[in-house]
């Protein structure tokens, strides 16, 4: 009678976060990606690659030259040559055409004729290099120039794609509403297009990680453009509503490869349980911020580094259905598809989203998981 019940908390083996992770990937992802699934996951759970954005701010004139000797590329103005050579085979192939119309034969707009549109809507000012497919070299750490900015930031290539998307237009207001912790927040500002950027993050403590990123990188009279705050971002229509031209909504998520990875900060840790299920709403409330924050004819990019389709197109779904029926506001989805086009020698695409692009990891183009989906509210 004086034998006391064992405690299960402290005599139970602790499941590790990033084996709940595996298993709940397992069960979801290998039905909504199939055939692909182990490859994905393969490089889930393999060193993910990275790209050099170059800063655009610094006296670093030597650095491009210095990383084509290493073999690395700028993804981005590949892409632009790209498209700038089908443009070029959309004259040859004109002439063509206009006798196929003559004779009565239909025809529908090639890649060829709308590579002018794809050329306009990507930043040329933008140069991030990559090393190539299956090269797994790591960029060595940045230097400072002769004022103390660092001369290229280190990030997943694939975190670009959704400031790409957003195709920042000289004196744009622009808000990035869940900033921290800067990389696409200074990717944006390498645009040289943004008449005033507000950078907010609900995190105060990741919020002084941002400022960190822009005293590395920005000199003080590019910084005065820039206003940093901490709201939470689901209030931000009441803060300034209608007032952007684009903003970016990269929402918090399950953050996969994290997951997959790294037991700090894992929000598969079972005390995390609520928080993760409440994410799909939380993304909902912030994205739909982001549309009340967007001037009519204003531009939104959603965006998650999840492969889950809960919290990507099954959030911006929503999205549309609430801004309809509540707001009386009509959103138009953008086709990104060119993006596949343009980008496919760098990344590997999800071909089958019902809505925005997907990046997938693979292990020779180890980027992602990044999400994004370009919304015009009308």
């Amino acid at each position: 009678r004086h034998r006391h019940k064992e405690k299960w908390a402290a005599t139970a083996p602790r499941i590790p976060s990033t084996r709940l992770a595996l298993h709940h990937f397992d069960t979801s992802y290998s039905l909504h990606l199939g055939a692909v699934w182990p490859s994905v996951r393969a490089g889930l759970l393999c060193e993910h690659k990275y790209g050099a954005l170059l800063n655009n701010f610094a006296a670093a004139d030597h650095v491009p030259q210095e990383l084509e000797l290493l073999n690395a590329t700028d993804f981005v103005s590949e892409a632009l040559q790209k498209a700038q050579q089908w443009q070029q085979g959309a004259a040859v192939g004109e002439a063509a055409r206009a006798c196929q119309e003559s004779s009565g034969e239909g025809r529908s707009m090639t890649q060829a004729e709308t590579s002018p549109l794809l050329c306009a809507s990507i930043s040329s000012k933008i140069k991030c290099y990559t090393f190539p497919r299956g090269d797994i070299t790591r960029f060595c750490p940045a230097r400072p120039d002769a004022l103390g900015l660092l001369e290229y930031y280190l990030m997943d290539a694939a975190s670009l794609l959704p400031v790409l998307a957003l195709s920042v237009q000289p004196d744009d207001f622009v808000l990035d509403l869940c900033a921290a912790p800067g990389g696409k927040t200074l990717a944006l500002l390498q645009t040289g297009f943004c008449g005033h950027l507000a950078a907010n993050d609900v995190s105060v403590s990741r919020t002084k990680r941002l400022h960190q990123i822009l005293h590395s990188y920005v000199p003080k009279e590019v910084r005065d453009t820039v206003s940093v705050t901490s709201y939470d971002g689901r209030d931000w229509d009441q803060v300034k509503g209608g007032t952007f031209h684009k903003v970016l909504v990269d929402v918090p998520c399950t953050t996969d490869r994290h997951s997959a990875m790294e037991e700090d900060n894992n929000i598969f840790h079972k005390r995390r349980t609520k928080e993760r299920q409440m994410l799909p709403m939380l993304q909902l409330q912030l994205l739909m911020a982001g549309i009340l924050a967007a001037k009519p004819g204003g531009e939104v990019v959603y965006s998650t580094c999840s492969l889950s389709p809960l919290q990507n197109e099954s959030v911006v779904e929503r999205a549309l259905d609430i801004a309809e029926a509540q707001f009386n506001i009509r959103i138009q989805v953008e086709d990104l598809s060119h993006f596949r086009m343009l980008f496919q020698d760098t990344f590997s695409f999800f071909s089958d989203c019902r809505l925005g692009e997907l990046v997938l990891p693979h292990l020779t183009a180890n980027f992602g998981p990044m999400y994004f989906c370009k919304l015009r509210r009308m």
